[in-house]
C-alpha cells in the first residue's frame, strides 16, 4: 500500500502531510487514486487550494463534470458551491437533506459522481462536521444469510423521499413538485464491483424496498441502516479552513452534521464522473 496516507480508522480514512508542491506529481496521483479504493476517504488538513488548483489536482484523478452554477452561455460553473444560501446556490433547498445519510449521484445507472473533492471555505462555529462510513465493510459484515438476502432485494430511489426527512409535513404540492424534478430510480441494494468488492447501496434517498409493505420495508431500512452507520464504521471529519476532502462515492456514505442554515459555511465541490454502473 502506498506510504504517503496514515489511516485515520480502523475501516475508513487516511490522511496526509503531502504539500501543494507534490500533489500533481504522476506518482503521487497514482498512490492518491490507489488510497482512496483501499481507505475511502483521504484527507488533506489545511491545503489551502484554490479553485483553479482544485480544479487541476481533480482533472489529474479523473474526468471532472461541471455541476455548478449555469453561465448565460448554458455552460456550468465546474465549482458547485455546498452552502445552504440561497443568494449563492439555487439548489440550496435540497442541500437541506444532505445532514441524513446519501450517496451522491443515486438517480443514475451509472453514477455521475466516481469521488468527490470538497475543500472547506466558510465553516460554521457549531456543527457542520462531515461523516462517512464504509459501505464495503458494512456487506462484509452481513452474516452469509443476511448477504443473500441482500442481494435478492432492489431499492426504489427518489428526491421525494430526500425532501421528506426533512419536510416530512409538505404538502401535496410540494411533493409533486419534487416529484417532477427527477424520476424515482430502482436499483439493487447491494452494488457488484468489477473489482469483485461489494457494497450496500442504501441513504435518505429510499422511498420503498421493493416487495415488502411500506412498513415492512422501513423497519428493515432502519435496521440495515443502523447496521452500515455503527461508530466503528465512520469517520467523523470536523473541517478547519482550507482542508481537502476526497471519498469514493462508490464504497461510502457520506452526511454533514446538523448546522445554522445562516451560518455561511462554505464548500467548494468538484466531482469525478462514474465509470460503473450500480446494476
Amino acid at each position: 500500500m502506498a506510504d504517503k496516507f496514515r489511516p485515520l480508522s480502523k475501516r475508513v480514512g487516511a490522511e496526509t502531510t503531502v504539500g501543494r508542491g507534490e500533489i500533481m506529481e504522476p506518482a503521487f496521483i497514482k498512490e492518491t487514486l490507489e488510497s482512496l479504493e483501499h481507505y475511502g476517504v483521504l484527507v488533506f488538513h489545511r491545503l489551502g487550494l484554490t479553485d483553479e488548483q482544485q480544479v487541476a489536482f481533480s482533472s489529474k484523478l479523473g474526468e471532472v463534470i461541471p455541476q455548478g452554477k449555469v453561465q448565460p452561455d448554458g455552460s456550468r460553473d465546474v465549482i458547485f458551491k455546498i452552502t445552504l444560501d440561497e443568494k449563492e446556490n439555487d439548489a440550496a433547498e435540497y442541500l437541506k437533506s444532505t445532514i441524513h445519510w446519501h450517496i451522491d449521484g443515486i438517480f443514475d445507472d451509472t453514477p455521475p459522481v466516481r469521488a468527490t473533492i470538497l475543500t472547506g471555505r466558510r465553516l460554521s462555529k457549531t456543527g457542520g462536521a462531515t461523516e462517512f462510513c464504509n459501505t464495503y465493510a458494512a456487506y462484509n459484515d452481513l452474516s452469509p444469510e443476511e448477504q443473500r438476502r441482500c442481494d435478492s432485494l432492489r431499492i426504489m430511489h427518489s428526491l421525494v423521499a430526500s425532501h421528506r426527512v426533512w419536510n416530512p409535513d409538505s404538502t401535496p404540492e410540494e411533493t409533486e413538485r419534487w416529484r417532477k424534478r427527477r424520476a424515482p430510480k430502482e436499483h439493487p441494494l447491494v452494488w457488484h464491483h468489477r473489482s469483485g468488492r461489494k457494497s450496500i447501496v442504501i441513504g435518505m434517498t429510499v422511498d420503498q424496498v421493493m416487495g415488502m409493505s411500506e412498513a415492512e420495508g422501513r423497519a428493515f431500512m432502519e435496521k440495515l441502516t443502523a447496521h452500515t452507520t455503527r461508530p466503528e464504521n465512520v469517520y467523523h471529519h470536523d473541517w478547519e479552513i482550507g482542508d481537502l476532502v476526497i471519498w469514493d462515492n462508490c464504497g461510502t456514505m457520506h452526511r454533514a452534521t446538523p448546522y445554522d442554515p445562516a451560518s455561511g459555511r462554505m464548500m467548494h465541490r468538484t466531482v469525478l464522473l462514474g465509470t460503473e454502473s450500480i446494476g
